[in-house]
Order: C-alpha cells, then sequence, then structure tokens
C-alpha cells in the first residue's frame, strides 16, 4: 500500500490528478486500498481507513469477491461455453482480471469493461490487453443508463447481444440504493441479452454484522458514494425469472470452493457479502 505522501503515478498522455478525482474518495479506488493495490490516493486511504476501524475484516470482503470472480468467470467460461463478457463496474485492473481468467480457459473470449471512473479509464487502458484470439475493450459508462450501456458494447465492444452473453456486476448493486431503481436496471440489462446468457453478481449484505455495516453504509454516503446493503431475500430477487446454479445463492466463500484450498478459515460475518450465478432461459 502507498504511504501517506504518496500517489499512483499516471499512465502517459492522462490529465493531472485532480482531473481523475484525486478530490474526493471513489468506490474504486477504495476497494483498490483494501486489496493492497496501488492505484489509490491519500483521500481515497483515508476514507478506507475509517471504513476498516468500523469493520476491521473489510478487506477480506474485497478478497473474498476477487476469489468469488475468478471461481465463477472459470465455471462461465470453462462448463457453461461462455464466449462473451460484459463486466459493469469493473474497478481498478488487478490481475488477474476477467478477461484473463476467460482467456485462458477460451482465448476467444471477448470482455467488454465497463465503469464510470476516469482514473478506471485511465489504468485500463494501459493495462488491459487480450490474447491474439479474442478481444479485451473498456468503456466508460453508466449502470443506470442500461440501454447505453448495451449500445455502446455493442457497438464499441464488440458483443453480439444475439449470442449468450455473462453479465458480471460483482460488488456494484450495493452502491446502487433503491430510490436508483436498482432491480429495474438489472431487468433491463438482461432483457437485451439472449438465451443462455448468465449474471453473476455479489452484494454486501448487513446479515451477519448490521451495527458495522449500518456505520460502513453511513460512510460511504457521508462521502459522496451513496450505498445500501440488503438481506439475502432482497438479494434473491435480482436473480427472479433465473435459473440459478448450484449451490444457488450463498455467503461467497462457499460457492464452489476451489477443493485444493481446503477448508476456509474465514466466517459468513467476516465475509458479509452474498454471491450467486444463474442462467438466463
Amino acid at each position: 500500500m502507498h504511504g501517506l505522501g504518496e500517489t499512483p503515478d499516471l499512465p502517459n498522455g492522462f490529465g493531472s490528478e485532480q482531473d481523475l478525482g484525486q478530490d474526493r474518495p471513489h468506490s474504486a479506488r477504495m476497494y483498490d486500498y483494501y486489496l493492497g493495490g496501488k492505484t489509490n490516493y491519500r483521500v481515497d486511504r483515508d476514507a478506507a481507513e475509517a471504513v476498516i476501524q468500523s469493520f476491521p475484516a473489510i478487506p477480506t470482503v474485497a478478497r473474498v469477491n476477487r476469489a468469488f470472480m475468478h471461481r465463477a468467470v472459470r465455471f462461465l467460461a470453462a462448463e457453461c461455453g461462455v464466449t462473451q463478457f460484459l463486466d459493469i463496474g469493473s474497478g481498478i485492473p488487478t490481475e488477474p482480471n476477467v478477461h484473463e481468467v476467460a482467456q485462458s480457459r477460451t482465448p476467444g473470449s471477448r470482455v467488454c469493461y465497463v465503469d464510470t471512473d476516469p482514473i478506471v479509464l485511465a489504468y485500463a487502458d494501459a493495462l488491459l490487453t487480450s490474447s491474439p484470439e479474442g478481444r479485451t475493450t473498456y468503456l466508460e459508462a453508466d449502470v443506470s443508463d442500461p440501454e447505453a450501456v448495451l449500445a455502446a458494447a455493442e457497438e464499441e465492444g464488440g458483443l453480439d447481444l444475439g449470442r449468450p452473453v455473462a453479465l458480471t456486476l460483482h460488488a456494484l448493486l450495493h452502491f446502487l440504493p433503491d430510490d436508483r431503481d436498482p432491480y429495474g436496471t438489472v431487468d433491463r440489462l438482461l432483457e437485451r441479452l439472449a438465451p443462455g446468457s448468465y449474471l453473476s453478481l455479489t452484494h454486501c449484505t448487513g446479515d451477519f454484522a448490521p451495527g458495522p455495516w449500518r456505520e460502513i453504509v453511513r460512510l460511504y454516503t457521508e462521502k459522496g458514494t451513496p450505498a445500501q446493503v440488503r438481506s439475502w431475500a432482497e438479494v434473491r430477487r435480482f436473480f427472479d425469472g433465473l435459473d440459478l446454479v448450484d449451490p444457488g445463492l450463498v455467503v461467497a466463500h462457499r460457492w464452489r470452493p476451489e477443493p485444493a484450498s481446503g477448508p476456509s478459515l474465514v466466517g459468513d460475518a467476516d465475509v458479509s457479502l452474498y454471491a450467486g450465478v444463474a442462467r438466463k432461459p
């Protein structure tokens, strides 16, 4: 992690740190800090440390989320035959990312990343590569406008929405409070996708530690990123009309754990993150 006085070096060709939002914390850069990354500013680190004080296990939540992404993408690519991925709320590139996992199984996979933070664009443009057979693109767009996201994914991202797509919404929907119509947003995204497409998502919950998570929501909202954690039933609602694959909607470290990793020493309260994958009939 950075020392308190340091800031990440910017890729060539991009503007000032203020242009990239150094003056305010951003959830993607705070997440990068939880993971031990270097693409964050002091304002992000200060905000993240306040969250850690309220819930010391938050770095565990971030690591478990990444590990679930790896397992889910491997499953979708290797076992479900999916070759197109639309990753919304991609965050700062952290290896291995969706395209590296998918293309390691199916080199011709096409992966389209979507985020709204300009610093994500800067680092994605510099770091995201592709297998020679596949394609990796990054788009700056807002999930709150699903039609625009899908149009860009099709026109600029090279995705064929007439064929199955894996829509990945990892650690994103808890930043869409109810007043931003999260369920309608997911429904509109899925509506355009072909039968045989998949939805993979993770979502923070206060089911196991309600007090600390109320404080986390307050901290994020106070810093300009409205948030809302949801119960199991509320997260399950995102999968209405879809066929959940085994083991269903579970705490993320319990979703198809790697046999070689042995028994998990992490408790459900420390993870506080639901995860699931479902197929569109």
